[in-house]
């Protein structure tokens, strides 16, 4: 059973979370050829607070 985790900063609506889902499920089925009930998509969504780049959190801009 394939499974994919994505994690972003921030927040996503719903239907950004349904369109992904779709996108990432259509691609493992396509290149696995296993079946989309098999696939399951994780999408951890991080307060920005929590993440940093170059050494400054994400929510400083």
């Amino acid at each position: 059973m394939p499974y994919v985790s994505i994690r972003v900063a921030g927040t996503l609506t719903k239907t950004q979370k349904e369109k992904i889902s779709v996108g990432v499920t259509d691609v493992i089925v396509r290149e696995t050829g296993k079946p989309p009930e098999s696939v399951l998509v994780f999408i951890d969504e991080v307060n920005r607070d929590n993440v940093a780049k170059a050494g400054r959190l994400l929510s400083n801009g």
